[in-house]
């Protein structure tokens, strides 16, 4: 696993990347503050699955910076991009503090997280310029991939008819040497 990284400066939130996001991909912004994630929650002490959007590969979905979330989870989610996976441990104070949420988390615990960011996009009646924009930009990367894609392509191609014009000679020399041998020793 990758280094781990001292989101809150305290040790109260700690993140280490699971898997990287692709170097062009975005991350959540103030006109990007709506994120989708898949996640599973631990009990650190225990190690026990407290809750999952794996089982019913649902998103969950929520607004940075609302506070409809657990601190940890803003402090953390806004250092991701779309497509990382990390681990994110939250210690009490970033998480459900002395009170927990029973049944499920006790009181004082710490839990690990194993977050995706799969989207992060605008809040409803974000202004329309900021809307367009994040629109047009995606238009652009979209078509820059069919190009890539295409590009991809057309080299498989001719990777593919190089290796099938290379194959042809040497079935040519191959003919070429059996119907030679074929003539030798005819006509003595």
């Amino acid at each position: 696993m990758g280094e781990v990284i001292d989101l809150s400066g305290d040790g109260g939130v700690l993140k280490t990347i699971v898997q990287s996001a692709k170097s062009n991909a975005i991350g959540p912004t103030e006109s990007l503050s709506v994120v989708d994630v898949h996640y599973e929650g631990i009990l650190a002490e225990t190690g026990e699955v407290f809750d999952t959007t794996h089982e019913d590969n649902s998103i969950f979905t929520f607004e940075l910076g609302a506070g409809t979330v657990i601190k940890s989870w803003d402090i953390a989610l806004r250092t991701m991009k779309v497509g990382e996976i990390a681990k994110i441990t939250c210690k009490p104070e970033y998480a459900y503090g002395s009170v927990g949420s029973p049944p499920e988390i006790p009181p004082d615990s710490t839990l690990i997280f194993e977050v995706e960011l799969v989207a992060c996009r605008p809040r409803k009646g974000a202004s329309a310029g900021s809307v367009s924009d994040e629109k047009a930009r995606l238009e652009e990367l979209k078509r820059q991939r069919e190009i890539a894609a295409a590009f991809k392509d057309e080299e498989k191609k001719k990777r593919e008819e190089a290796k099938s014009a290379a194959a042809a000679r040497v079935q040519a020399k191959l003919d070429a040497k059996k119907n030679l041998g074929k003539g030798k020793g005819k006509g003595k």
